[in-house]
């Protein structure tokens, strides 16, 4: 049997953000719109009337804890699962047990599901019918917005909860709790951490509460004291124990930011275009995968405006093929201002679903005669020859459409760039026929 002694060691031996997570409601920190006196969320954990529910928001902003908060308040049994390391068997086993529970003392077993969305729809399918009966209560927690990465069905039987990032007020709060608890945190030690550390410690988390625990844990842990054994963190130290800003982005996250990254270059606006490009790479996204991107709206936006712009794309995913980080990102800024502050034109994107949609809608059309291949070999070529446009200058009036389509036009030059010159090539050719023909 475990002392006294035994288990504070043990607790001890914990992460410091496992030992200072809240137990209480009243100890919770962040969140308000949630977890306000009298708010939805809180009447229904006080009375212990919670439904199924999903909580999703970034990492350290207090789902799992909102959770344990649940599990303590209830008077029902609470069992905790975690996506990634359990599968259709433990459900159903732990689903048995509820139904079981439930039958026999009338106690509702609370599910928590850790990384809920990376349940695929057999594991989620397998605990529908208990949250429908009653026999469990779900509560999911998960990093991904749970409308896009979980299934429908799940979803649609419980009450979505949106957590924020932590403000710095919140996460500065957090630590100084840290500092001053002498239960769980560092208030039996001889302890200074100056406001310039814990200034750096708020920047650097970015809004993760476990960030900033683990920062400051590391500075505690790692720094000697002095011979008066006072352990003194300033900001040089916190600097090395939380070196960068912690930069996240999930599945959603992602494509909303490269989303904003294509619509800035569409925008022209390089500024935000570049803040976003770099925001994904310093979260650990591909270069390359801004480079295809780059390179597709060089074509889909600038086009024939400045047809240089493809050639600065590609030229510069070449490069940083060649270089790799960092040198190659010099290339990918140049190619990503040259895109977005080129003149903007649609106009190969719309020839090109005209004609997508023609040959859709027209069906099989055969080639004329004189333009098939050996066309004085083909039968019944009704005379019909291919004009060489270079015995006439260069340019000669045939008809090149099938005849179904005859007359049929999908690009159509705009104002933008280099398409006015275009235009006017075109015009010329046009005029220089009319007047070979004449």
């Amino acid at each position: 049997m475990e002392d006294l002694f035994t288990i504070a060691a043990g607790n001890m031996m914990q992460p410091l953000a496992e030992r200072m997570r809240p137990r209480k409601l009243s100890e919770f920190i962040g969140q308000k719109h949630l977890v306000s006196e009298g708010s939805l969320l809180s009447r229904a954990i006080m009375t212990d009337k919670l439904g199924s529910c999903i909580f999703f928001g970034p990492p350290g902003t207090g789902k799992t804890t909102l959770a344990g908060i649940i599990a303590e308040a209830t008077n029902g049994a609470f069992c905790k699962m975690n996506a990634v390391s359990s599968g259709v068997a433990d459900a159903k086993k732990l689903i048995e047990e509820a139904r079981d529970r439930l039958k026999m003392y009338g106690k509702r077993t609370y599910l928590l599901l850790d990384e809920c969305h990376r349940w695929n729809k057999a594991q989620s399918d397998c605990v529908l019918s208990a949250i429908e009966d009653g026999s469990i209560i779900f509560i999911g927690s998960t990093t991904e917005n749970p409308y896009v990465s979980m299934t429908n069905a799940i979803v649609s039987r419980c009450r979505v909860f949106e957590l924020k990032p932590l403000t710095d007020d919140d996460i500065r709060e957090g630590l100084e709790r840290a500092v001053a608890d002498k239960t769980n945190g560092y208030g039996n030690m001889k302890l200074t951490v100056t406001d310039e550390a814990l200034a750096h410690f708020v920047w650097a988390a970015s809004g993760d509460m476990r960030s900033a625990l683990g920062s400051l844990e590391l500075a505690v842990l790692s720094t000697p004291p002095d011979s008066e054994g006072r352990v003194t963190i300033d900001g040089k130290v916190a600097e090395q124990s939380a070196q960068k800003r912690m930069l996240t982005v999930d599945e959603t996250l992602y494509y909303d930011m490269l989303s904003a990254f294509c619509k800035c270059l569409r925008g022209s606006a390089p500024d935000a275009a570049l803040y976003y490009a770099f925001r994904l790479i310093e979260s650990g996204c591909d270069p390359l995968l801004i480079f295809r991107r780059l390179m597709a709206h060089a074509a889909e936006d600038v086009g024939l405006a400045n047809t240089n712009a493809l050639v600065v794309a590609v030229s510069a995913c070449q490069a940083y093929e060649r270089m790799g980080a960092p040198e190659g990102l010099i290339p990918l800024t140049e190619a990503i201002i040259c895109v977005a502050t080129s003149p903007k034109s649609n106009s190969v994107v719309v020839a090109r679903d005209a004609a997508i949609k023609c040959v859709k809608e027209s069906g099989d059309s055969d080639v004329p005669y004189r333009l098939r291949n050996y066309p004085e070999h083909s039968p019944n070529h009704n005379g019909e020859r291919y004009v060489y446009p270079h015995d006439y200058g260069g340019y000669y009036r045939q008809e090149y459409m099938p005849d179904a389509l005859k007359g049929r036009k999908f690009y159509f030059p705009k104002t933008e760039g280099d398409e006015p010159r275009i235009k006017k090539f075109m015009e010329d050719i046009e005029k220089r026929m009319d007047d070979t023909e004449k």
